[in-house]
């Protein structure tokens, strides 16, 4: 089978597809022909060596995608060969063949396409857990969601919204400014604006936000200065740098809380996984939910496609087709 490899890390230009030996069945375990794969800032990350990889050359990057099982291993009795899947967390997912462990799989229900599963799951999981959670929202909560236009972004505010939250946005550009009120934010300020000031002046009497959500990590203590007295910032991400030490005195001395999140905390079982995800395709099947249209690129195009993810040019999700 074609698989999208490298030896050294490096830029894009390190990768190259070539062939290697189709994964063999293992108890409790399926193979599934890829349709469609999702590219994440992770396997960037990965890439240039700034994480961790296990195992010998050549390395695979990959872990979030859709296909048809092709085989079944000794003791998978939920599945069958012919079914419709997709997961979030599998190794060596950049290839034509993935070998998935059962309690990965995430079935996908008519009307939900191979691209929109790829497209939706790691980053719709993760704003899933965030939005009921981290901090669960309610009616008439302020919330203030970081990089607004992202993936995790656009789903968030929508998933906001859904409960009944007044929303306001920070994105980096006037053009992604756009696509997060298209995603639903009441209004969306810019971040080389003086937006601390302005989210508390948008804010029910001045007073700031019951929660924001923080995924660039050097704005962590502007976020808190944004929240109201006993508001809380959650924390999930450090796209802008690591965040600065936090005082406790001051959590204590206004009352505010400090969360931290990561989604493999949150789905640590298979039936975790399948209910958040089946949330995600209803939502999406009543129309409560919209994605942007993803980027498409063969999977031989693998490099090209990372390079267009590192120029931040990008606003939907990018997917590798074998």
């Amino acid at each position: 089978m074609k698989a999208l490899t490298f030896e050294q890390f490096g830029g894009p230009e390190v990768l190259h597809v070539r062939e290697i030996a189709d994964p063999q069945i293992q108890v409790d375990s399926v193979i599934v022909r890829m349709q469609a794969i999702g590219l994440n800032f992770a396997d960037i990350y990965r890439r240039r060596g700034n994480y961790h990889l296990a195992g010998k050359v050549p390395y695979i990057l990959g872990y979030e995608g859709a296909g048809i099982i092709e085989q079944v291993g000794e003791g998978v009795k939920a599945f069958a060969v012919g079914d419709r899947v997709g997961f979030a967390d599998v190794a060596h997912a950049n290839a034509e063949r993935v070998l998935v462990p059962a309690d990965r799989l995430i079935p996908l229900p008519g009307g939900i396409s191979f691209e929109q599963a790829a497209a939706v799951l790691l980053q719709g999981l993760t704003a899933h857990y965030l939005a009921n959670d981290s901090y669960p929202v309610k009616r008439s909560d302020e919330v203030l969601v970081h990089a607004a236009a992202g993936g995790v972004g656009q789903l968030l505010v929508q998933l906001c919204k859904s409960k009944g939250a007044r929303v306001l946005g920070l994105t980096s550009s006037a053009e992604k400014r756009e696509f997060a009120l298209k995603a639903g934010a009441d209004q969306v300020l810019l971040y080389d604006s003086d937006w601390v000031s302005d989210a508390r002046d948008w804010s029910t009497g001045g007073s700031g936000v019951d929660v924001v959500y923080d995924s660039v990590g050097s704005t962590l203590m502007d976020s808190f200065e944004a929240t109201r007295t006993k508001g809380a910032v959650v924390f999930y991400g450090m796209a802008g740098g690591d965040p600065p030490p936090v005082d406790p005195r001051m959590l204590m001395d206004s009352s505010k809380t400090l969360t931290g999140g990561d989604l493999w905390n949150h789905v640590t079982t298979h039936q975790d996984r399948v209910r958040r995800a089946s949330s995600l395709f209803a939502d999406m099947l009543a129309m409560k939910l919209r994605l942007e249209p993803p980027k498409l690129f063969p999977l031989s195009e693998g490099a090209e496609a990372h390079r267009y993810m590192e120029s931040r040019r990008s606003i939907g999700k990018i997917l590798l087709i074998p």
